[in-house]
């Protein structure tokens, strides 16, 4: 059964982490505990992941709060109902209005029901969002961390996680995914919680940003 964390367990978590990891434990002991970021698990929720994929946070932000305003709740029915201009007016590019689209085309015909997914385990999540246009293993990394809060995933694809876990353990920046993922499964069965603590750091530590990418920035939001 997949592992999950809450409000209740997640200080202790961190605390179970820092006692195995030095440099975990200077996260904390440096910057304090990592917020407890989530999403509550909807429609919307996902459409806003689709937005951040590989662009500016407040580009995301903006399309999102743009469409929320145009057709006040942000269902699959009133996607549906929307011509291809009118998502241009909501700053929507081609391809994330054809992903939404298909998102919520998904939804209605029952392809994909939201609550269903609570209670499968990491791949089978995985493999269902994937399944549809548009949403690739980081945008099922995000879901599962952020909406769902399954414990031990590692967002390979996510450029500040990563390049926090490289500064935080001196590795060099040629260092391979392969060789990444081996670091962090000393973290397992708690990989998110320790994403949680690099991307606290990533965001803590100065001069050590980047401006895409970052998916605590994005939560955060």
């Amino acid at each position: 059964m997949f592992k999950q964390f809450n409000q209740s367990n997640y200080r202790a978590i961190c605390d179970e982490l820092a006692s195995a990891d030095a440099d975990l434990a200077h996260i904390i002991n440096t910057y304090g505990y990592p917020p407890l970021w989530s999403r509550p698990n909807t429609f919307e929720t996902l459409v806003h992941i689709i937005l951040e994929q590989q662009v500016s946070l407040a580009s995301a932000l903006s399309a999102l709060n743009k469409l929320r305003e145009y057709i006040q709740e942000i269902t699959p029915a009133r996607v549906l109902l929307l011509t291809d201009e009118e998502f241009k007016a909501c700053y929507f590019s081609r391809q994330k209005t054809t992903y939404t689209k298909h998102l919520a085309g998904a939804i209605i015909s029952g392809q994909i029901n939201l609550a269903e997914l609570e209670q499968l385990p990491d791949e089978e999540i995985r493999a269902k969002l994937t399944s549809l246009k548009g949403i690739g293993n980081w945008t099922a990394d995000v879901y599962l961390m952020f909406v769902l809060q399954h414990a031990d995933i590692f967002p390979i694809g996510d450029l500040a996680a990563v390049n926090a876990l490289k500064r935080v353990k001196s590795l060099p920046k040629e260092t391979t995914r392969e060789e990444l993922l081996a670091v962090t499964e000393q973290w397992a069965p708690y990989r998110t919680v320790a994403s949680m603590l690099l991307w606290h750091y990533y965001l803590s530590a100065p001069a050590h940003r980047t401006p895409k990418g970052g998916v605590v920035e994005q939560i955060n939001k």
